[in-house]
């Protein structure tokens, strides 16, 4: 598929900040947020109603969908950040001006329930997007440095060919060795698996596919994986990449369970492409930006993922 790259951010642009999923435990935290890229050199721009609250969703799906494709259409503003994950992303995609995103593509950012905006706006408009840390997350809370420099580099640097590797003390597993090539696609499981059957699944067909999750039981695991196995997934990417699953593990420790290393084995060692666990990227940091359509080569025995192209121009 043809897909767009937004403009690289440099100092001095304006940055967006939209609450397309769920609302911060408190403002303050988005102001946090606010302060740290106003420290990083950049102007910003809060979205009209990032402040307000409907339950769990940062208000009604209208004003968050609103939000969005104002931000799009502002030529003032040069990227957005959302403020967090949570809950309704998949509520708006549907609401989302795709045709106004492949007239002004600009850098998105965002993980966890975001993942819903990935897969459309790569499906319906071919934009290039980035799995990585949000505004009243890790901008608010501290953002570590192995995070931080990844995450600059990619949205400012323009140059081709960067490599993706874990921090020095985290080694990733390879489950079945090899080196393939395709667009990197996916983020939380769960996530991608509620957009099955819809038009917004996202293009998979030799891709390097890309997962993570956190808060699920291993049987939860095991009946996704079924999901994608059964869905033909497996026979149709080029490979696949289990980022961190974190507190995935049985929360009954006197009711039999298998382990997650089970299930991931049970899944995945007997298919021939190649598989790797424990890549540095989902919820915890120290975590990789990973740019969601961008071509990219897995390569097991280097333990390297290598961008074959700039993920902005």
């Amino acid at each position: 598929m043809i897909t767009i790259k937004p403009p690289r951010l440099t100092h001095g642009d304006t940055i967006g900040i939209a609450a397309p999923a769920s609302a911060p435990i408190s403002a303050e935290k988005i102001e946090k947020g606010v302060a740290y890229l106003e420290k990083m050199g950049y102007r910003v721009k809060p979205g009209k109603h990032v402040y307000e609250l409907n339950g769990y969703l940062a208000g009604p799906d209208s004003h968050r969908a609103q939000d969005l494709n104002e931000m799009f259409a502002d030529p003032e503003v040069k990227a957005i950040i959302a403020v967090r994950g949570g809950y309704g992303t998949a509520r708006i995609i549907d609401l989302i001006d795709y045709e106004l995103i492949r007239k002004h593509p600009k850098i998105f950012v965002g993980y966890s329930d975001c993942t819903a905006l990935h897969c459309a706006f790569l499906r319906h408009a071919g934009l290039v997007s980035f799995a990585g840390p949000m505004a009243a997350v890790e901008m608010c809370e501290g953002i570590d440095s192995f995070t931080e420099e990844n995450f600059w580099r990619l949205l400012t640097d323009p140059s081709d060919h960067e490599v993706l590797h874990n921090p020095p003390d985290r080694r990733w597993q390879t489950i079945h060795h090899g080196t393939c090539e395709g667009i990197l696609v996916g983020g939380n499981l769960s996530m991608l698996l509620s957009l099955a059957g819809t038009p917004y699944w996202p293009p998979l067909r030799d891709a390097l596919l890309l997962v993570e999750e956190i808060d699920e039981r291993p049987y939860r695991i095991d009946r996704m994986c079924a999901q994608l196995k059964h869905a033909g997934v497996f026979k149709e990417i080029a490979g696949l990449i289990l980022g961190t699953f974190s507190d995935c593990t049985s929360i009954e420790p006197d009711k039999p369970s298998l382990t997650l290393d089970q299930v991931f084995s049970d899944y995945f060692s007997e298919l021939t492409l190649p598989v790797i666990s424990n890549f540095a990227h989902g919820h915890p940091s120290p975590k990789l930006t990973i740019p969601i359509g961008l071509k990219a080569r897995l390569d097991t025995h280097r333990e390297q993922i290598e961008l074959l192209e700039a993920p902005v121009t």
